[in-house]
C-alpha cells in the first residue's frame, strides 16, 4: 500500500502547468480540492469556470469566493472582478487566467496524475467497461491502495476530476473512458497517459454519431493512440474488430475470451439460475473453477478482462478467484433484488443493444420455468439504425423466452414491441408506455407472485423509477 504523502498544490505551479496567467491574489497559496460547481466549493478549493452546453461558471465565481474558493481559474478576468493591472496584492481569491477552462482543466489532471506517481489503468469498450472497471479495482485493492472513477466522471470533463483525485498518490488509478464522438478518447489517453489499456468490445453504441460499427471501432482504438513497448494491453480475442486494430500494437499484449484462443480464457459455462455462473478458467497458471454472482456470458468476459490486468501486477490467481466470487453488480447495472415474492433484475441504469442481448440471454437461461417480465425503455443515440436495432432486441425477447413485455418511451421501443409481436409474444402480453412515469404506474399490477422482472433502458428514460415504484410496492 502507498505511503507516500499527499500532493501540496499551489496556485502558481497550476498556473504553470496550463499555460495560464495569475492575474491577481498570492500566486504561491496553497489550494485543496478542485471544483467545476459552485455548490460543492469548501473552503481552500480551487474553483474552475467551465463553460457547458446549459450552464457557464462564470456565472458563479462570486458565489465560490463568498464560500471561500482560495482560487478562481477564468477565461475573463473582468468577470472575477478583478484587471490585470491589480497584481499580486489584490485582496481575495488568487484569479488564474486561460484561455479555455476545459482545457485547463485537462492539463491540471494531467499534472497531478504525472506528479502522483500513480499507476494508471484506462478501460473503454462499448459494454461492460464499468463493472470490468469495478472489478479490476476489487482485485487490485488487496495489496495495493486504488483509486477508481466514480459515477460517470468518464469524459472530457470527468476524467481530469478523476485525475485530480490522484494528489493523494495512490498506487493505482482504474479510470473509465467514455465517448461518443471520433476523437473523445485520443483526449482522454494524451491527458490520462496509462501504462496498461483494457479493451472489452465494440458494439452499435451512439451510432447516432457514427456512419458504422467500423468507425465506432476506429474511435475506440484511439485508447492506442501513444503506446510505447513498455504499454500494456488488454484486448478482447473474441471481438474481430478489436483484433484488427491490435494487430501492431507495439507493446505487450495480453488476450482474453470464452471458448477461443487467448492468454486468459473460459470455457464450459453452467449457468446457476440467478445466483450467478460458473466456468473453467485456462491461464498459463493451469485450469481452476470460476465462480460469479453476476449473469451471463458477458459478465464472464468482463471478469477475464480483470483478471488478465491484475496477473499483470503478480496477484496470486486464488486470491483473485476468491474476490470474484464475493464480487455483486453495483446498484442498477444488473443488481439481482429481492422483493416480496418477486426477483428484480434492475439494470436501469442504461441500456444499447449488446447490453440488452446479453442480459436477455443470461435471464432465459438462467431461470427455466420462471414467468418473465421484460420492462424496456427506448434505446437512445442509435442514429438511423435505431428501429432496426430494436427490432433485432424484440425478437431476443422472444427467443430468451420472456412471456410478458412492457416498453417505455417512442417509436423505435414501439417497433421493439411489434417485433415481438411478430416473433410470437402474443399481443395481449405487450404493452407500450410514453413514459417511466406512467409504466411505474401500472407496474405494481402487472407482476405477479414468483415472476423474474428485468428493467433495463438508456439513462434519459428514468427505467429507475419503475424499480423503485415496484420495490415500494412489493416491500
Amino acid at each position: 500500500m502507498s505511503t507516500r504523502s499527499p500532493l501540496v498544490l499551489r496556485a502558481d505551479e497550476l498556473a504553470a502547468a496550463v499555460g495560464g496567467q495569475v492575474v491577481a491574489g498570492r500566486a504561491d497559496i496553497e489550494v485543496g480540492g478542485v471544483a467545476i460547481d459552485s455548490r460543492l466549493v469548501s473552503r481552500g478549493d480551487l474553483f474552475v469556470a467551465i463553460r457547458g452546453q446549459r450552464f457557464d461558471g462564470h456565472r458563479f465565481v462570486n458565489d465560490a469566493a463568498s464560500k471561500g474558493a482560495a482560487g478562481l481559474v477564468v477565461s475573463d478576468p473582468a468577470v472575477a472582478g478583478v484587471t490585470v493591472t491589480d497584481g499580486p496584492n489584490h485582496e481575495g481569491p488568487v484569479v488564474v487566467v486561460v484561455p479555455d477552462t476545459i482545457r485547463a482543466l485537462q492539463l491540471m489532471g494531467r499534472f497531478v496524475r504525472r506528479a502522483s506517481g500513480t499507476r494508471v489503468v484506462a478501460v473503454t469498450g462499448s459494454v461492460g467497461k464499468t463493472t470490468t472497471k469495478d472489478l479490476i479495482a476489487t482485485l487490485l485493492a488487496d495489496e495495493y491502495d486504488v483509486s477508481r472513477t466514480e459515477g460517470n466522471l468518464n469524459n472530457h470533463i470527468g476524467l481530469p476530476l478523476s485525475l485530480l483525485n490522484l494528489r493523494r498518490c495512490p498506487d493505482v488509478a482504474v479510470l473509465e473512458l467514455g465517448m461518443n464522438h471520433a476523437g473523445e478518447i485520443r483526449t482522454l489517453v494524451e491527458v490520462a497517459e496509462p501504462e496498461i489499456l483494457v479493451w472489452t468490445n465494440v458494439a452499435e453504441v451512439h451510432s447516432e454519431f457514427f456512419e458504422s460499427v467500423d468507425a465506432i471501432a476506429d474511435a475506440k482504438a484511439e485508447i492506442l493512440k501513444g503506446s510505447t513497448a513498455a504499454t500494456c494491453l488488454v484486448a478482447n480475442a473474441a471481438d474481430p474488430r478489436v483484433m484488427a486494430r491490435v494487430a501492431n500494437f507495439p507493446g505487450k499484449l495480453t488476450t482474453f475470451g470464452i471458448d477461443v484462443s487467448a492468454d486468459i480464457r473460459a470455457s464450459d459455462l453452467r449457468f446457476l439460475g440467478l445466483a450467478g455462473m460458473e466456468a473453467m478458467l485456462q491461464t498459463s497458471e493451469g485450469s481452476h473453477t470460476l465462480r460469479t454472482t453476476l449473469l451471463g456470458e458477458g459478465s464472464v468476459a468482463n471478469i477475464l478482462a480483470a483478471i488478465a490486468v491484475a496477473l499483470q501486477f503478480q496477484l496470486p490467481l486464488e486470491s483473485m478467484l476468491a474476490r470474484v466470487a464475493t464480487f455483486e453488480a453495483r446498484p442498477r447495472r444488473g443488481q439481482v433484488i429481492r422483493a416480496g415474492a418477486v426477483t428484480i433484475v434492475d439494470d436501469s441504469y442504461n441500456s444499447n443493444p449488446m447490453a440488452l442481448d446479453r442480459v436477455l440471454a443470461a435471464i432465459g437461461q438462467a431461470e427455466n420455468g420462471t414467468r418473465r417480465v421484460a420492462v424496456l425503455g427506448e434505446m437512445l443515440e442509435l442514429g438511423r439504425c435505431s428501429e432496426a436495432l430494436h427490432r433485432r432486441c424484440g425478437r431476443t425477447v422472444v427467443s430468451a423466452g420472456f412471456d410478458v413485455l412492457l416498453v417505455v418511451g417512442g417509436a423505435p421501443v414501439y417497433a421493439l414491441a411489434e417485433a415481438a409481436i411478430e416473433a410470437g409474444l402474443p399481443t395481449a402480453s405487450v404493452l407500450k408506455c410514453a413514459t417511466s412515469d406512467e409504466a411505474a404506474d401500472q407496474i405494481g399490477g402487472l407482476v405477479r407472485t414468483g415472476d423474474v422482472v428485468l428493467v433495463k433502458g438508456s439513462h434519459g428514460i428514468r427505467t429507475d423509477r419503475i424499480v423503485d415504484r415496484l420495490r415500494s410496492e412489493l416491500g
